[in-house]
């Protein structure tokens, strides 16, 4: 289960996705989100279906390994759909016991398992054709402006890629002392919901103690290298736009046009 978490890792490929600037991947994937918070009918969510379907297709990340990372939430996408399954007020279908189920309880859990599951994905795939770097130095040319109201932009693009960087190394940690503690007896699977999770104990402990230390380890590098924040800092690859990138952002605002018409003013 641990291996299916795609957030955060790099899959290295020759695609245009790949060569694209991290601004207009971080731009296209904010206006990807907030579509999917703008359509309200299946046209829209066919449309945005289509345009992750032919993103995943030009970055050339095979199609199983995206999807792999929907596995890790499996549960928080059930839990989401029941609750809105049993708890939407409107039309009543059908009654089963103390649960009912509304036409409006159907229309909204359907539209949020899918509103969830592009969510993921079109995250996932950012993550997966952009490095760690790339995404440091295309957040913090983003956020510039915000220079001049002092916020620490080029801290805030720091933590949040070295972030996203220790996913996977957390990951990976978690499954070795997993099994370590398997082979010396520990049982992670039986038992209540309380024996559960004082199981997690013998996991948690030393996870969070190879955390501090690689914490500690990274500081010490970047003040052995006398890092100190981005203030006149050059940059070996200064972004710079293509003719791609604008191609890029045509496409990622007619996507987002198409949204607005079919998923909202097209049902009016």
């Amino acid at each position: 289960m641990l291996r299916d978490i795609t957030l955060g890792q790099y899959y290295h490929a020759d695609s245009v996705i790949h060569r694209l600037d991290p601004r207009v991947k971080l731009v296209t994937t904010l206006l990807f989100i907030v579509s999917l918070f703008i359509v309200d009918n299946f046209i829209g969510y066919a449309i945005a279906g289509a345009f992750l379907i032919w993103l995943i297709k030009v970055s050339k990340v095979p199609f199983r390994f995206i999807v792999r990372g929907m596995k890790a939430i499996v549960f928080l996408l059930i839990l989401a759909v029941v609750f809105n399954l049993f708890l939407t007020p409107g039309e009543v279908l059908f009654t089963f016991w103390k649960l009912t189920i509304t036409k409006e309880g159907i229309r909204t859990a359907v539209f949020m398992a899918i509103r969830l599951t592009f969510l993921i994905v079109g995250s996932s795939l950012m993550t997966l054709t952009t490095t760690p770097n790339q995404l440091t130095d295309g957040m913090e040319k983003l956020l510039s402006p915000l220079k001049k109201l002092h916020v620490p932009v080029h801290e805030i693009s720091m933590m949040m890629a070295i972030a996203l960087r220790f996913i996977p190394i957390l990951l990976e940690e978690t499954d070795k002392i997993m099994k370590a503690q398997i082979a010396r007896g520990a049982d992670f699977e039986s038992g209540n919901l309380i024996k559960k999770a004082k199981s997690l104990v013998p996991l948690l402990v030393p996870l969070f103690l190879s955390a501090f230390r690689r914490a500690n380890d990274l500081a010490m590098a970047m003040e052995a290298r006398c890092y100190r924040g981005g203030d006149n800092r050059t940059k070996m690859k200064p972004l710079v736009y293509h003719r791609q990138d604008a191609v890029a952002y045509a496409a990622a605002w007619s996507y987002v046009a198409l949204c607005v018409y079919f998923g909202r003013i097209f049902t009016l």
